[in-house]
């Protein structure tokens, strides 16, 4: 069984290919690409085509992380049947992609830092107009976050 995760946030060129990227990481460093299918996407088409931020690309290559490869794409309809996750960064994208949402695929949207509760947030804050630390704040949720929902998928029996 393969697991679709699909993150979500304003553009695709900071928070989701950050997260993309991180959870692809951590999927790999633990054997499990066989059970899973990783995207990110944009509720608006500001970038499409367009290569992760380079302040992103650079904060996670910091960490060992390349997602210069990664292209932005706008969230379509179809992504409600693909998807099992569509884990979003903030209440905007929450917001869009519940609207859209048909009532039967409701259930796969969740705010990605819904699994680091210990974070005490839900919303991944958009760095892209703030400071050059902003980039690593989001890393750190991000990677919390990766390992809460690796953790949650294994205890409800979807993982090895």
């Amino acid at each position: 069984m393969t697991i679709n995760v699909l993150f979500v946030c304003m553009g695709n060129i900071c928070r989701s290919p950050t997260a993309e990227g991180v959870f692809t990481a951590r999927v790999s460093e633990k054997n499990l690409q066989a059970h899973f299918k990783i995207d990110s996407a944009g509720t608006h088409a500001y970038h499409v085509g367009d290569a992760p931020d380079l302040r992103a690309q650079h904060a996670a290559r910091q960490r060992g992380i390349e997602i210069q490869h990664l292209r932005a794409r706008k969230f379509t309809f179809q992504d409600f049947e693909d998807f099992d996750y569509i884990l979003v960064m903030d209440d905007d994208n929450h917001t869009i992609v519940r609207h859209a949402c048909p009532p039967q695929h409701l259930h796969k949207i969740s705010y990605f830092l819904d699994f680091a509760p210990q974070l005490r947030k839900r919303e991944v804050p958009d760095p892209y107009y703030g400071d050059g630390n902003g980039f690593e704040r989001v890393l750190d949720m991000i990677e919390a976050a990766t390992e809460g929902l690796l953790l949650a998928l294994k205890q409800k029996g979807e993982l090895p």
